[in-house]
Parts: C-alpha cells; structure tokens; sequence
C-alpha cells in the first residue's frame, strides 16, 4: 500500500496546526513556508479535512486555520481512511462479489487479517503523538 501525497501532506498540515495551536489560527501561507508545500495544494487539501471536522477556519484580517479537535482525537488512520480511495489492502475485502472464490478464500482472508492490523496501528497513533516525538526530536539539537 502506498499512501497518497494528499495523506501525507494532509498529516503535515494537521500537524503544523497542532505543533502552532497556541498562536491561534494559522494563515496557510505560513503552514506553506514551512511544510514547502504550495497554498494552492494545500487549499485543496483543507477543505476534506474541514469537511471531516478535523480543522476549522475563520476568515478576516486574524483569519487562519486551527484544529477542530484536539490533537490526540485524530489519528493517522483518521487521516488515511478520509484520503485514501480504498483503505483495504485488496478490493475483495470490501467487495467480496468481485471474485468467485471469496467464500471460501484463505488468501483473501490473509489480507483482510493485514488490513485490520495495519489499521489497529494507525488508530493507535495520533496527532498528538507524533507531536510529542516531533518536540522530543527538536529538543535534543
């Protein structure tokens, strides 16, 4: 499985609102200097993760971003089930239809097997928590 540029940059913007939330909101021409990455890509990446209720914004001279939870309510599975097109390892998992032979499958339940761990993981690593191993990292420069 490899993860989108959308995830991906999609984890470094809630992660710079987490790491700046005491500064209030965040303009995006800021989280762009410091996550390199475009305002235009970002704003298309805002917006699901507006929809999703992980991030709010407010417009005007102050206007800016913030987180719309806290930082340990959203996790990296959060983020990937929302970008992500198909979140299993394979299509039958979800579309069992699809193959003649997913009844009785062994292999197919292999990867559905894979799939929920990976998940477990995920689900078990928030924002928080790469916050925190962020901070570790920069305090001991």
């Amino acid at each position: 499985m490899k993860l989108t540029k959308k995830t991906r940059y999609g984890t470094r913007l809630l992660l710079d609102l987490a790491q700046h939330q005491d500064e209030g909101a965040v303009q995006m021409r800021d989280i762009s200097i410091r996550q390199n990455i475009s305002v235009k890509y970002l704003e298309q990446i805002i917006r699901p993760l507006k929809k999703a209720k992980f991030v709010k914004s407010f417009r005007g001279p102050k206007g800016g971003h913030m987180l719309a939870k806290k930082p340990e309510e959203i996790t990296l599975g959060d983020i990937t089930r929302l970008f992500e097109d198909q979140s299993e390892l394979v299509d039958c998992i979800s579309e069992p239809e699809m193959c003649p032979k997913s009844d009785d499958c062994v292999v197919r339940l292999g990867w559905q097997k894979a799939t929920i761990a990976l998940y477990k993981e995920l689900d078990s690593i928030s924002i928080a928590n790469l916050l925190k191993r962020k901070n570790s990292i920069t305090n001991s420069l």
